[in-house]
């Protein structure tokens, strides 16, 4: 009988040594494929350095730094180096927006203009509308003028409602879904007027604080931050020192810095219910729609979509010298958070994360549907409102031509023709995650941070 015992605890130890190793073997291969997908980028020069942290199910898979915080000096990114997070600001600007209606000190449907002033020429626009990119402000600064103007100013988030207010709207408030800066400047302004704090000390209150988030600050041009890497931006005759950045300019849009393990408290802290009461954390993830019913996106501060069969809530973010990508798979309890100091030639941040997102996921690919529509009745021009549109206005044009078995797009002013192969079904294709409707007369596209809707022209 002790012999069997004895059997049964040396198989058992057996198998747990064999799932161990396994379970070893993987994490070795993540790091691996980490070690060679930066090592490449930063011996090629596109980058200057990197931070990749991968948690997943209350496991550390993967937190390791790679190249330089100072190339002048060749100095290694340290143990939670300190990045610019550019857009990813966005996200505690919506949660303190959110916060501040929780404790019943504003609503999602008042208009902004209860708190700033501006002229809106007759038309609603809701604190909602801001934080969702539907209010249709221009944006600003929009030329090399008013950004000289801004950087030398000392109040430039102050001064960004003073330039936008003459400007003409892109579109009516929420006819479209176009990214818009000067919508979350105005929403960190609303912030200071409501809680009667600057921008900074109330996230550092709110937030920062009570999570022990140490290493996340507003950034700054002249304090001394340890552990605070370098930015560059890419050339193809070498890297080179990021411009000048007066951090007011982005403010509550793109002005934080951060760690990527403040960035992992966070961002579980946020999805597992310590940051905001379950209503206002539903409101925050939760997309809402256009004026037509058109479902979008972009919910509040965050992206939430179908990524290749997998449910991502994320944002990414850009700014001189940095870019960044917090990702959250919450059907897989995957959190993947990717900083790089350089802007490069790709989307570094976003590129990096989602290199290593298919290393960790099986990407499910967009299935191909028979084409049943009459894709010559789709032949033709549409024009419409865009972000950085190719017009002086900024309106851009693209044709759609028929050809056998599918359609070209082709963006006015430019050579390149792409072709839309993959078909899915009610007037609908996928370029990427990338969705494209083209029917009554109408070019819609939700291109997640982003939705457009360009009409035909009829000429």
């Amino acid at each position: 009988m002790k012999q069997i015992i004895l059997l049964i605890l040396t198989l058992a130890l057996a198998a747990t040594g064999c799932q161990n190793e396994k379970q070893d073997s993987n994490a070795t291969s993540l790091e691996v494929y980490a070690d060679s997908l930066f090592q490449a980028s930063i011996d090629s020069a596109q980058i200057a350095g990197a931070s990749i942290l991968v948690f997943q199910k209350d496991k550390m898979l993967l937190n390791k730094s790679y190249g330089y915080a100072s190339l002048e000096l060749a100095a290694p990114i340290p143990s939670n180096g300190i990045f610019d997070i550019g857009s990813v600001t966005k996200q505690f600007t919506a949660a303190a927006i959110l916060k501040l209606v929780e404790t019943g000190k504003l609503s999602l449907n008042d208009d902004f203009t209860k708190y700033l002033e501006f002229d809106t020429k007759g038309r609603k626009i809701t604190i909602a509308q801001l934080l969702d990119h539907t209010s249709g402000l221009a944006q600003s600064p929009t030329g090399k003028d008013e950004f000289t103007q801004m950087t030398f100013d000392e109040f430039p988030h102050k001064l960004t409602v003073q330039l936008v207010e003459p400007k003409e709207f892109l579109h009516e408030p929420g006819e479209a879904l176009i990214y818009n800066n000067v919508a979350f400047v105005f929403l960190g302004l609303i912030i200071e007027k409501v809680s009667g704090q600057p921008y900074e000390a109330y996230l550092k209150e709110t937030f920062f604080d009570p999570l022990g988030m140490h290493s996340t600050s507003f950034g700054s041009n002249s304090k001394v931050v340890k552990n605070k890497v370098n930015g560059y931006n890419y050339d193809p005759n070498g890297l080179q020192q990021m411009d000048y950045l007066n951090y007011y300019i982005p403010y509550s849009a793109g002005s934080l810095v951060s760690s990527n393990e403040d960035l992992l408290i966070w961002t579980r802290a946020l999805h597992n219910g310590k940051v905001l009461s379950e209503p206002m954390y539903q409101s925050m993830i939760s997309p809402s729609k256009l004026n037509d019913g058109t479902p979008v996106s972009y919910a509040k501060g965050l992206v939430n979509f179908s990524n290749y069969g997998y449910k991502e809530i994320s944002h990414g973010g850009a700014i001189a010298g940095f870019s960044s990508f917090v990702q959250y798979y919450p059907d897989d309890d995957l959190y993947i958070i990717t900083l790089v100091n350089t802007i490069g030639p790709k989307k570094t941040g976003r590129f990096f994360g989602y290199e290593i997102t298919w290393k960790l996921l099986d990407k499910k690919e967009y299935e191909q549907a028979t084409l049943d529509i009459d894709t010559n009745a789709i032949q033709g021009i549409y024009t419409g409102q865009t972000r950085g549109g190719k017009d002086s206005d900024g309106k851009q044009a693209i044709e759609i031509k028929s050809i056998e078995n599918g359609i070209t797009r082709q963006v006015m002013g430019e050579e390149k023709i792409d072709t839309l192969k993959v078909y899915v079904g009610n007037n609908t294709w996928m370029d990427g995650n990338d969705k494209i409707i083209i029917e009554n007369n109408k070019y819609r596209v939700d291109k997640i941070y982003n939705y457009y809707i360009l009409k035909k022209d009829n000429k």
